[in-house]
């Protein structure tokens, strides 16, 4: 069950990664505000009708007394993650892609230390993963520079929310119905776009019909499929592991930019992604060893 969760976590880091090069052309025409409002109200309308689609299952597991809704979990998740958004937007405006990519993907090691905080117990693997993937993501992102901008404190501020969000649907993915955890905080971050579009940014509709296809993109497979298959991942995958699949939304944007915009990825940015790739392969290392065992047992 565990690699079944591992599986939806790399299928949610592979959308969010070639997200990344429908989002570039998309703000071509739009703000970040703007383009997040419109992309996350579609994916609030995607994630709705897969709410609907499950819905035969949700009456078998009230009819058995196994349901637990997830409404007022996925609104507080919601509010963490818009919070991560909004930060991670304004903080691009004053940075590089690559730190952003960067210093937001330090939950890999925020990830495990909340987690030894609240209690949960992070095996020497994942330690030696997620060593071995921020090293690859600084290869990967930041080309061998780094100096501190203002930008960057508060893309490093906005990793703490993302830490407390991937935390957070640690706790309740696996006691709550995960779907409906899904509609509400997409639902919350809708909202709270639209309103920060409202009052920050003229959107028009031709900008909308314009980026049509990166807010379908965005809306459908980003805010909906995505933020879904990270729900159900994590009610199987530990919060150590999970931190590391998902930052391979890097590892997949930087080929996505390759394949669909003509990117060019240096020697030193591929060694970062085999790095990456490594530091997966030590946190699954342990898991495939406890699972042999007790087929052997």
């Amino acid at each position: 069950m565990q690699l079944r969760g591992d599986l939806y976590l790399l299928g949610a880091a592979f959308i969010w990664g070639t997200t990344f090069a429908f989002q570039v052309t998309g703000m071509e025409e739009l703000g970040p505000f703007g383009y997040a409002a419109a992309r996350y109200l579609v994916g609030f309308f995607s994630v709705l009708a897969i709410w609907y689609g499950f819905r035969g299952q949700r009456a078998r597991a009230r009819a058995i007394g196994t349901y637990a809704s997830g409404w007022k979990a996925g609104l507080a998740a919601g509010g963490i993650m818009f919070i991560a958004t909004t930060l991670q937007q304004v903080g691009m405006t004053e940075t590089t892609a690559g730190k952003t990519a960067f210093i937001t993907a330090l939950y890999i090691v925020l990830v495990p230390l909340g987690a030894v905080f609240l209690g949960r117990r992070i095996r020497r693997e994942n330690w030696a993963g997620a060593g071995l993937a921020v090293v690859g993501l600084y290869l990967l992102s930041l080309h061998g520079s780094f100096s501190v901008a203002h930008g960057d404190v508060i893309i490093f501020i906005s990793s703490f929310f993302w830490t407390a969000h991937i935390l957070f649907v640690d706790r309740f993915a696996a006691r709550v119905d995960a779907i409906e955890l899904s509609v509400a905080q997409i639902f919350v971050c809708t909202v709270g776009s639209i309103v920060l579009a409202a009052f920050f940014e003229t959107v028009t509709a031709q900008a909308l019909l314009h980026s049509w296809l990166p807010i379908f993109y965005g809306g459908v497979m980003s805010a909906g499929v995505a933020f879904t298959l990270q729900i159900l991942g994590q009610q199987y995958a530990e919060p150590g592991p999970a931190a590391i699949i998902m930052s391979f939304e890097s590892v997949f944007g930087a080929l996505a930019g390759w394949l669909l915009l003509g990117e060019v990825l240096t020697r030193v940015e591929i060694m970062g992604c085999v790095l990456m790739f490594f530091g997966m392969i030590v946190t699954q290392a342990g898991l495939f060893r406890r699972q042999r065992r007790r087929g052997i047992a």
